[in-house]
């Protein structure tokens, strides 16, 4: 297996269609990323739950999720699960974070994400974002999903434990839900662990990759 980093990280960027989102599929790679890279800027937008508890909720868990970073996070208020008729807003959205921004790193759904939401907004990543890398991240439902990913970023075992306690304590308003456990989120890190010769990791999908093998 072969090892890969991006060099120094100054930006990233985070998207999610809804409050949990980044959290549950990067969450333990934006802990590792910020503590690696004290001072790091990033930008993160999620296209619903503005207005409500929910907003609060991402607020204060992206905070604990990048720890020492410079956070500026949108939170807009798309309807939950509507995204594909509201193309042209979340669009815009997307575009008005790309305006502002030049990332090393994007971070967003996976394009074959079973959710409309979330494949919705992988799709405007790739055209928004044509000169990033841009990692697809995955998040486990019931609709049995979860392809074979070709990116593994290792967690420490302190980090993936710092992610599931993190998600149980910043996100109340999702406990009820019988998929949002500490077996779930920790089962799914240890068998991506197990592919990339790590105790624990998250993996993530790639559309599009440039490498320069002689730089």
């Amino acid at each position: 297996m072969i090892r890969l980093g991006t060099g120094r990280l100054e930006r990233v960027v985070a998207v999610g269609a809804h409050c949990d989102d980044i959290a549950i599929g990067a969450g333990g790679t934006l802990l590792t990323l910020c503590r690696a890279h004290p001072g790091l800027r990033v930008d993160a937008l999620v296209l619903s739950g503005g207005g409500t508890e929910r907003e609060q909720e991402e607020q204060e868990a992206l905070t604990a999720f990048c720890p020492g970073a410079d956070l500026r996070l949108t939170v807009d208020k798309l309807p939950d699960g509507r995204l594909p008729a509201h193309w042209a807003d979340a669009k815009a959205a997307v575009e008005e974070l790309r305006a502002r921004t030049e990332p090393d790193l994007v971070l967003a759904p996976r394009t074959e994400d079973a959710h409309q939401d979330h494949r919705g907004v992988a799709k405007l990543m790739t055209t928004a974002f044509r000169n990033h890398l841009v990692l697809g991240y995955e998040i486990v439902k019931w609709d049995g999903d979860l392809g074979r990913p070709v990116v593994y970023q290792p967690l420490a075992p302190d980090t993936a434990e710092d992610k599931v306690r993190l998600l149980q304590e910043h996100y109340p308003s999702q406990r009820h839900r019988p998929w949002y456990d500490r077996e779930a989120f920790l089962g799914l890190a240890r068998i991506r662990g197990i592919e990339s010769n790590a105790r624990y990791a998250e993996a993530f999908a790639v559309t599009k990759l440039t490498v320069d093998l002689g730089g």
